[in-house]
This record gives structure tokens, C-alpha cells and sequence, in this order.
């Protein structure tokens, strides 16, 4: 049980990141509007910025982050961003001004990289054939935070539109703690390797990660299923509105069910299931299954059934955790922080394009003058991304790697 400690702050320290944006989304409007002003309009133009710097820079300082780690160890990285974490919620709790709530956002992006030092730690600290299923178990945290978030938040807001921020500033400084207790360091001399800035930032990190033996399709693979995924997100409480006439309580449910669905898949399922096909088979029948999901999403005319076979698409989750792992093998030790923090960037890539392309395909063919109307047409573009994605993955042929690449010896 002990020696699952490490694991599991990984998993809160996840979990929070997860929740710590979903905490504070009910209270937002009312916060912008409390310390700047403006009707929900305005209120929700500087929401979308705020959103849009957050995603930047995660984009920004994913690769900084992930190389940082690479250097001087994930313990420092990750109990550093906690504090800094629990700091910023407390700012932004206090705020009386927008461009303190701006930089509250800009701070918070930056912590939120550390995702990507979280993953290179699950990395380190699992075998080759164990990797893919330990980021399921990341890929699950996510899913909690994803659900329960927005839940704590809106019962939260009844005290007030700063009470979610203070909850998250102590939910960070408890999970410090517990990590400054059972946190061991992963990263020793044999894969330490020199903080270098032409990787450690998004194109160096890129170019480098890229060069190994059939990642580059990978990556690319990456940014447009992340495209395809984020198409829940964007455009779901329209769908669902227009589509099926739900109301936003309605729209809650049918996400906590989503996400608790993919909990349960990345959480427990995908360890048999990875077992019995391999991480290649999984990665392809999970993006099969996603292609599924979207097509019937883009016609099915019932509330019910697009709630019921929600738990089926949730299985398409199989394929990001397996997708990690195959590209967690293929990089060298040492380069496990850089590797999380270019999939972070990308990740923060398709967070700021999505939105756009979705919310865009959905007005276009949902308005008075449309030339076919269709409330579903984000999700069959989804469908065609996705089937990009199969064809890119089967181009792809990495290579798995072991030890640790051949360099300097690291800087005293």
C-alpha cells in the first residue's frame, strides 16, 4: 500500500488540476461582472479570454515545464506548482480588478503544465508493459475532476463567488502536504540530462520529440483527436438544447454520465482490455469506436438513446491512454518530461482551435438560411477527424526504445 502513495498524489494532484477549472466555472460570469462591471455579455467576452490565455499558456510552458523536470526532478516540479497553485487561487480569491483575474489565469496555465510532469512521473515510475494502463488510471482522474468539479463549484457559489477559489487554494496546500511526505524523486543521475531553452519550448520540443522513429505522425495524430474530442466541450449544452430540448440540468447529467463512464473505462477496464488485445489493437478499436459515437450523434433524433449510448462511446477512451503508452516506450528515459510537456502543448493547441471550428460548424448549419440543417454536424466532423487520426496511426510505425539517449553529462 505504500508504495502506491506516489501514485496516488498523482492521481489527486490530477484530479485538482482537473477540478480546479471545472470548481470555478459556475462562478465566473458573476465574479467578472462583481469586479469589472458589464451586462453576461461582456461578462462572457472576457470569459472566453481568460479561457483562451489559461490554454496559451499551457501551450507556452508545457515543453518548459516537462524539461525543467528532466533536469532538476519531478518532487521540485510538482510541490512547487502546488504552492504556487494554492497562491494563485487565494489571488484570484481576493481579486478586486479584471487584470488581477487575467494574471490569476496566466499563473494558473502555467501550473497547469505540470500535467505534464505528472505523466512523465507515472512514466518513471512504471514498467514498459504497465505504462499504457497507469495513464488510463491519469486518464481517469481527469474524468473526476471533469465530473465532480463543476458539482462542487455550483454548490460552493451559494457562498459566495469567491468561496470555490479558497476551496481550491486549500484542496492544493492539502495535496502539497501529502506529496512533501510521500513523494520520492524518479529522476536520478542515470537520466538527469541539461535544462537546454531550444527545447524547452514548443517547436524545439517538437522537432526534437519528433525525430524519433515514427512519433512525428503521432503527434499530429494527437492535435487532431484532440480536435475530434473537444467537440463535447464546445458544443455539447447547444446540442443538447436545440437537438433534444434539454435544460442545463439536464446537460450536467448527460456530462457527469460521460464522465463517470470514462472513469470507469481508463480507471479499471482498459487494464484487462489491454491485456487481452495490446496497446496497437486497443489504440484502433478505441478510435473506431469514437467514429461510431460521432456518426450516431451526428443523426440520432432521441434524448434518451444519445444518454444511453453514452456509456458505449465512453470506451473510445481506451485509445488515449494506450496512444501514450506506445509513444512513452519509444522515447529514452531522460526524455519523458520533454515528451508530456510537447503532448500538453498540443493538447492546449486543439483547446484554443476546437471551440472555433466547432461552435462555427454548429452555427453554420443550425442558422435560419443553413443549406442542410443539422445540430449534429460538429460531431460527423469529429467522425472525419477521427478517421484522419486511424489512417495517420496506422501510417506510423514507432519504435520502442530503452535506456537513456546519448548526451553531455548534466550541469553541476
Amino acid at each position: 500500500m505504500i508504495k502506491n502513495l506516489p501514485l496516488t498524489f498523482i492521481f489527486i494532484t490530477v484530479v485538482i488540476d482537473a477540478m480546479g477549472i471545472g470548481l470555478i466555472l459556475p462562478v465566473m460570469p458573476d465574479l467578472i461582472r462583481e469586479v469589472h462591471g458589464g451586462d453576461l455579455g461582456q461578462a462572457a467576452l472576457w470569459g472566453g479570454i481568460l479561457t483562451t490565455v489559461y490554454a496559451v499558456m499551457q501551450f507556452g510552458f508545457g515543453p518548459f515545464v516537462g524539461n525543467l523536470s528532466d533536469r532538476f526532478g519531478r518532487r521540485p516540479v510538482l510541490l512547487t506548482s502546488l504552492v504556487v497553485m494554492a497562491i494563485d487561487y487565494v489571488v484570484m480569491a481576493l481579486a478586486g480588478a479584471i487584470w488581477l483575474l487575467f494574471l490569476g489565469r496566466i499563473v494558473g496555465g502555467v501550473t497547469a503544465a505540470t500535467q505534464s510532469t505528472a505523466m512523465a512521473y507515472v512514466a518513471d515510475i512504471s514498467k514498459p508493459e504497465e505504462k499504457a494502463a497507469n495513464f488510463g488510471l491519469i486518464g481517469a482522474a481527469f474524468g473526476v475532476g471533469f465530473v465532480f468539479g463543476p458539482l462542487i463549484g455550483g454548490l460552493l457559489a451559494s457562498y459566495g463567488t469567491r468561496a470555490p477559489f479558497y476551496a481550491a487554494a486549500v484542496l492544493a496546500s492539502a495535496n502539497f502536504l501529502f506529496g512533501y511526505f510521500v513523494l520520492p524523486e524518479t529522476v536520478t543521475d542515470r537520466i538527469r540530462r541539461p535544462f537546454s531553452l531550444a527545447r524547452a519550448n514548443p517547436f524545439g520540443a517538437f522537432k526534437h520529440i519528433g525525430a524519433l522513429p515514427g512519433l512525428r505522425p503521432m503527434l499530429v495524430l494527437m492535435f487532431f483527436y484532440g480536435v475530434a474530442f473537444f467537440v463535447y466541450p464546445a458544443v455539447w449544452a447547444y446540442y443538447g438544447q436545440i437537438r433534444f430540448g434539454w435544460g442545463p440540468g439536464m446537460v450536467g447529467v448527460s456530462l457527469a454520465v460521460y464522465g463517470i463512464s470514462i472513469a470507469v473505462v481508463q480507471g479499471v477496464l482498459i487494464r484487462p482490455i489491454l491485456a487481452r488485445i495490446g496497446e496497437r489493437r486497443a489504440v484502433i478499436l478505441g478510435l473506431i469506436v469514437e467514429v461510431a459515437a460521432f456518426i450516431f450523434l451526428g443523426f440520432v433524433q432521441a434524448g434518451w438513446m444519445a444518454l444511453a449510448f453514452t456509456v458505449v462511446a465512453a470506451f473510445g477512451a481506451i485509445a488515449g491512454p494506450a496512444l501514450q503508452g506506445i509513444m512513452s516506450r519509444t522515447a529514452q528515459d531522460n526524455q519523458q518530461g520533454e515528451l508530456q510537456g510537447i503532448l500538453t502543448s498540443i493538447n492546449a493547441i486543439a483547446v484554443i482551435i476546437a471551440p472555433l471550428i466547432m461552435t462555427q460548424t454548429f452555427f453554420f448549419f443550425t442558422r435560419e438560411n443553413a443549406p442542410i440543417y443539422s445540430p449534429g454536424a460538429p460531431f460527423l466532423l469529429s467522425a472525419v477527424l477521427t478517421i484522419v487520426c486511424i489512417g495517420l496511426f496506422l501510417m506510423a510505425r514507432p519504435t520502442a526504445t530503452q535506456g537513456v539517449a546519448t548526451q553531455p553529462p548534466p550541469a553541476a
